[in-house]
């Protein structure tokens, strides 16, 4: 699964984020929890279900046949988990006869009596009516998984304007028992066949193939898909909706893209790497794409990211990007890449346990850094590794080990450790054992854990039986361990000695010493002499030995390592880092440093030579880096600037450029502003108007006007409102309004509230001030188990304090009051405070 949350590091840190839901709890007991892999006392072998849908209620009318064996132990019971369901029937099937078996059933386990005492390995089938009512459960999510009720209907009664009516479902964790009987553990495996009669004008999807369709005489469809291979519970999935379905293929399976007919034109642009991606994978896992094929579909109103279903991916709508959104890039691509990923680690080897989730999580998060670097290149790559990184580090995650067997709850194992803490540990581990034997690592893991559940320890027999190596101090360390290094790195040359000192000193709290394996290289020019090295104390000084003074000495010179590092490199030295150690991460830190030493020649040529790199990412970051206040900084960068703005061969670079234009605010650049408003990028688009509003509010109100009668989206839809927020313009509430309500739930709509809370707080009109304040809470709802309850209701408050303030002096103060109960109506029991 691929959260939403790691697209909105900037609302709140990873740990405010992942955390809050759980372990804000007094409760501690959790602590002395052991989580243990799940028993095996009975193992599916099938599932059979029969699903009907009766979209008035919202109820999944089902038969299921769960065919089972005892694992090794005689048992003449079985506990299946069924959450929330009605049972009507629960029997034994043998041949074409049924017989009633007694079941005890508290709304979340059915407890049934079977027929006799069945011997291990021996199969048996139980036969299941019931009826699933998953809008009437009440169950915890998390900050990833909103509820967990495993079957939606989306507005299933079509009373909804302009949104599609679906039906998905979503099982991770433990959620596919609120849709069928089952045993809902990762370490279950089973084959499957899906029954699903839906009115004919829909299509529908599941795992595996599609075997056979039957028009119906009342309106309806059956369809029939078969799973032949197995596969764990939470990866069942169902979809029904009225979808374009857009084919593509890879050595001759099938693989399609489900998605909003409007987007049908699009879907090969945002989903068509996918065939090549299946063939990338294929090639360095040496495992052939196991399954019988591969869909994609798009939901509404699912805001977890993404979700691997087996054969049957599931993305939220954000996917769904437009040809304009488009020009900058496929956003969704990683996730594309993500998603694909798991179905050899997570769904074809699946972690027995939700303690070693990252089995699953860290290889679909590196796959996205491996298929950047295959696709894009070696920058693209390592911008996506540090990327990663960054948000591991920022998390506040480093008392969490990677493999956790006490938790609060199995949701909070989906967070930063487990998916980028997970995925720089392989990144590492690639680079210590080499790539032939990496990958050789990956084959035989999967190659011997097929079809089967694994833990961490089965990855390590992998590596060390490809290796000959003992790697268990590298799976003590980072597996099993907690935390990173913190490095500070200093330098002592001896020119009459000839000699430089490395010192590299780990700074961590505690006792933990890492033991680091990494390269330093030695540079004189272009030169460079790589020195194998292990850190392994608390202080570490390495000796070399030159014959005139190094240029410059380069620790980690792979830039590998998931560490935190204070280096003590001096201009110079990061100026010939720049030039020629080259890698991203060599470029970017020169760049870093330059930007806090703007003063410093030396840093203003490399910041320039920066605004020419070979990669867009390091162009852009040397733009955001300008110190545009120094006003001889401003006068040297300008021409480059437009320059930039004018004519980068990335939109994005171009995007940044004119918001770095905006600081000069100069009428000169009008004309630039008002052309870049109709770039075919949305982010071009959206900060040329932003750009214009500093030096002409008037012109760009008017382009604002223009542009909100057209389709906007990405960047482009937040500057536009936002333009035609500023202006106070109530006459045009209508056309915000609207505009921020279709936002899906996103970093773009969080950055846009707070704009649209101010202009709340100017609305007059007490049914638009409702309509308005009607968004911002249902954004509260969707967002409710991420940690961002008390930002929303901060925004709702000031609305209020504006009101009051308002009233105050108002002449009539009855339509404002009533505004003001309307807001604190919506704070529910915080409306105490005020």
């Amino acid at each position: 699964m691929k959260k939403l949350l790691f697209g909105m590091l900037t609302l709140l840190t990873f740990e405010t984020l992942w955390s809050q839901p759980h372990e804000a709890a007094q409760d501690t007991t959790w602590k002395k929890l052991y989580r243990e892999s799940a028993p095996m006392i009975n193992d599916l072998v099938h599932t059979k279900i029969d699903a009907r849908f009766d979209y008035s209620q919202s109820y999944l009318n089902g038969k299921a046949w769960i065919t089972l064996k005892p694992h090794f132990y005689a048992t003449d019971s079985l506990a299946l988990d069924a959450k929330g369901m009605e049972i009507k029937k629960v029997a034994i099937v043998k041949g074409t006869a049924t017989t009633p078996l007694k079941y005890d059933y508290d709304g979340w386990v059915l407890n049934v009596k079977l027929d006799k005492s069945y011997k291990g390995g021996e199969k048996y089938t139980v036969y299941i009516e019931y009826t699933a009512k998953p809008n009437e459960l009440e169950v915890k999510g998390s900050a990833a998984i909103t509820d967990a009720k495993g079957l939606y209907f989306i507005n299933p009664k079509g009373e909804e304007k302009d949104k599609p009516t679906q039906i998905w479902t979503q099982g991770e964790t433990e959620a596919t028992s609120v849709w069928v009987p089952t045993i809902d553990r990762p370490n279950q495996k089973a084959t499957q066949e899906t029954i699903m009669t839906v009115p004919e004008k829909y299509v529908t999807l599941s795992n595996g193939k599609l075997v056979s369709q039957k028009k119906n005489t009342d309106g309806t469809r059956t369809d029939t898909w078969n799973m032949d291979l197995p596969h764990a519970p939470y990866l069942f999935f169902m979809g029904v909706g009225d979808y374009a379905v857009i084919k593509d293929t890879y050595k001759g399976k099938e693989v399609n893209y489900y998605v909003e007919k409007e987007y049908a034109p699009v879907a090969k642009k945002i989903f068509g790497h996918t065939p090549e991606m299946m063939g990338f994978f294929s090639k360095i896992t040496g495992v052939e794409y196991p399954w019988v094929k591969y869909s994609q579909i798009v939901g509404r109103d699912y805001v977890s990211g993404a979700m691997e279903n087996t054969t049957a991916t599931l993305h939220q709508e954000s996917a769904q990007q437009d040809a304009r959104e488009l020009v900058d890039g496929n956003g969704w691509e990683s996730t594309i890449a993500h998603e694909l990923f798991h179905q050899w680690f997570g769904d074809y080897v699946t972690s027995e346990s939700w303690s070693n989730l990252t089995l699953n999580e860290s290889f679909a998060n590196y796959s996205e850094t491996l298929w950047d670097e295959y696709k894009y290149g070696k920058d693209a790559g390592d911008a996506q590794n540090y990327t990663d990184m960054t948000g591991y580090l920022q998390s506040g995650s480093d008392k969490k080990d990677l493999v956790r067997f006490y938790y609060t709850d199995k949701e909070a194992m989906f967070d930063a450790v487990s998916y980028n803490k997970g995925g720089r540990i392989l990144h590492m581990l690639r680079s210590y054992v080499g790539d032939s034997a990496f990958f050789k690592a990956l084959n035989l893991y999967l190659t011997t854990n097929k079809f089967k559940a694994a833990e961490a320890h089965h990855l390590r027999l992998a590596f060390e039986e490809v290796t000959g190596k003992d790697l268990n101090w590298f799976w003590n360390q980072w597996y099993y361990g907690s935390g990173h290094p913190k490095l500070a790195i200093d330098y002592v040359y001896d020119d009459a000695a000839k000699k430089v000192q490395v010192i590299v000193k780990q700074t961590q709290s505690g006792d933990k010493v890492f033991k680091l394996p990494i390269a330093i290289d030695i540079y004189n020019g272009a030169t460079k002499v790589r020195n194998k090295v292990w850190i392994e104390n608390k202080v570490d000084t390495f000796t070399f030995s030159y014959t005139s003074k190094p240029d410059l000495v380069n620790v980690d010179g792979d830039k590998t390592l998931l560490a935190e590092k204070k280096d003590s490199k001096t201009m110079d030295n990061y100026v010939h880092q720049y030039k020629y150690a080259g890698q991203y991460l060599d470029r970017r830190e020169a760049v870093e440093y330059a930007s806090q030493n703007q003063t410093d020649p030396k840093a203003i040529a490399l910041l320039t030579e920066a605004l020419k790199d070979k990669y867009y990412g390091i162009r852009g970051l040397a733009l955001n880096r300008l110190n545009l206040k120094n006003q001889g900084n401003k006068k040297e960068f300008e021409p480059l600037i437009a320059a930039i703005a004018k004519n980068d061969p990335k939109s994005t670079v171009r995007a940044t450029a004119l918001t770095a234009l905006s600081n000069y605010e100069t009428p000169a650049y009008k004309e630039l502003f008002i052309k870049s408003v109709n770039d075919s990028s949305y982010t071009v688009a959206g900060n040329a108007l932003e750009a214009l509003a500093k030096i002409d509010s008037a012109a760009a109100f008017t382009e604002a006007k223009r542009l909100a009668t057209q389709p906007t989206k990405g960047a482009l839809v937040g500057a536009v409102m936002k333009t035609m927020i500023k202006s106070g313009d109530e006459g045009s509430f209508s056309t915000i309004a609207k505009a921020v309500g279709d936002m899906p739930l996103s970093q773009a709509k969080f950055n846009l509230l707070p704009s649209f809370s101010d202009f709340l707080a100017k609305v007059s009109n007490t049914d638009n001030l409702k309509k308005g304040v009607d968004i911002i809470v249902d954004f509260r709802e969707q967002t409710k188990n991420f940690g961002l309850e008390p930002v929303v209701n901060g925004w709702l408050k000031g609305i209020v304090t504006k009101k009051e303030a308002a009233k105050a002096i108002a002449a009539d103060k009855s339509s404002l009051q009533a505004q003001i109960d309307y807001v604190k109506e919506k704070l529910g029991g915080e409306k105490a405070g005020f």
